[in-house]
């Protein structure tokens, strides 16, 4: 298997892509951007 194989181009992209969303979901999730986050069940008890 060579690096230069399209097919294993192809999954060094998209691991690479899912990685980087992961660690941006992560980051908004429980980084300084979640600061601003509301909680609407927080904001609508009865």
């Amino acid at each position: 298997m060579q690096l230069s194989d399209p097919a294993t181009v192809l999954i060094i992209t998209l691991a690479a892509i899912v990685i980087a969303f992961t660690a941006y979901a992560v980051y908004t999730a429980f980084g300084p951007p979640a600061q601003a986050l509301a909680d609407p069940f927080e904001e609508h008890e009865d």
